[in-house]
This record gives C-alpha cells, structure tokens and sequence, in this order.
C-alpha cells in the first residue's frame, strides 16, 4: 500500500515508520524545507531513542 503522511514532526515521522515497518511504501511531506532538508541528510528533528533504528533503513531519496 502507499501511504502519503502530510507533517514530518512527532506523530507524522512515528506514524509514517509503522506503516514503513509493516511493509507499506510511505512517503511524509512537509512545508518546512529546512525540515525536510535535515531528514534527506538523516538529521532527525525530533527526540524518539528507537528511531534511528528503524527510520532510515529503508529510505530513498
């Protein structure tokens, strides 16, 4: 399934790695460039201790 999750902070990035994690293809999009631009350079813009784990294995740019 593709799943398009509209805001890259706290709920946006939890709930779009779920959704990465039980297979889907997810995409998050963001209005704020400076945000998206420190995801692309793997920067995480919030506090989660599991997710550099998990975040970003599977992602393309």
């Amino acid at each position: 399934m593709n799943i398009t999750v509209i805001g890259s902070g706290y709920v946006g990035l939890v709930s779009g790695t779920c959704f990465a994690e039980m297979g889907n293809s997810v995409t998050c999009v963001d209005i704020d460039p400076v945000k998206i631009e420190k995801l692309n350079k793997e920067i995480i813009p919030i506090f989660e201790a599991w997710f550099r784990n998990y975040g970003f294995k599977k992602c393309k740019k």
